[in-house]
């Protein structure tokens, strides 16, 4: 059982995206850490601080590897298109709409991280708050989208509870509907943080304390690692 465990978090840290994941979760752990073991009204110092820098240091790594997602991102919108012609028109709509999103978020990102390292000279703030709406564009139609596909899937059980349905069918789509609305829990989690990073003047913008950035990040993070590993163990059978 520990091998198995260990061969599959070396297989996660080996692969871009499970290592992402990973280092995700250690980078708004350590700010959870660090920003609960920090004093309410002192600069943190001592292991406080050293966890709130680490936490930075890992988001930073994150910031830079990400320089190379524009290709891939490019490929899945793509191959996705205007999505199949099968399936509901607004999830289509909703999913165009945020693979546009995440589209232009990487080039916002990328000239902001350039501007901080002295390769370009704009200002970066501004970039920053670009890349960060358009983040939170792409989370706000992802729950969107994720609240359509659950109100079909809803409707679908109903369907089989008055129908001669198998019961694989019910469990399946009873899988589906319990994904999204983790899912939804995942993003609303990141929508909170990304409207934290916003300029203050926006609802709840730049109120957060450390500990709760880490620990609405961490429960993402952690929800992103249990949907990957499930995906990747159905997909193994």
């Amino acid at each position: 059982m520990a091998a198995g465990g260990l061969s599959g978090l070396v297989a996660a840290l080996e692969a871009y995206r499970g290592r992402d994941r990973v280092v995700r979760a250690l980078c708004y752990g350590c700010q959870l850490a660090g920003g609960a073991l920090a004093g309410p009204r002192t600069p943190p110092s001592g292991l406080p601080g050293s966890l709130l820098a680490v936490s930075a240091q890992l988001n930073a790594a994150r910031t830079t590897l990400r320089l190379f997602d524009d290709l891939a991102m490019l490929s899945y919108s793509c191959s996705y298109g205007l999505g199949p012609k099968d399936e509901d028109g607004l999830v289509r709509g909703l999913s165009v709409l945020n693979n546009v999103a995440d589209q232009l978020y990487f080039p916002c990102e990328h000239v902001a991280w350039a501007a901080d390292a002295g390769v370009l000279r704009v200002g970066s703030q501004k970039w920053w708050t670009l890349s960060t709406a358009l983040w939170a564009s792409s989370l706000l139609l992802g729950i969107l989208r994720s609240l359509r596909i659950l109100f079909q899937l809803r409707r679908k059980l109903r369907q089989h509870k008055g129908s001669a349905s198998s019961p694989l069918s019910q469990k399946e789509t009873k899988a589906r509907v319990k994904a999204e609305v983790l899912s939804i829990l995942s993003r609303l989690a990141d929508l909170s943080n990304a409207i934290h990073w916003l300029p203050p003047g926006f609802l709840w913008a730049g109120r957060f304390p450390p500990w709760l950035v880490g620990l609405l990040g961490t429960i993402s993070s952690l929800i992103n690692i249990y949907q990957a590993s499930r995906r990747g163990n159905s997909e193994a059978v």
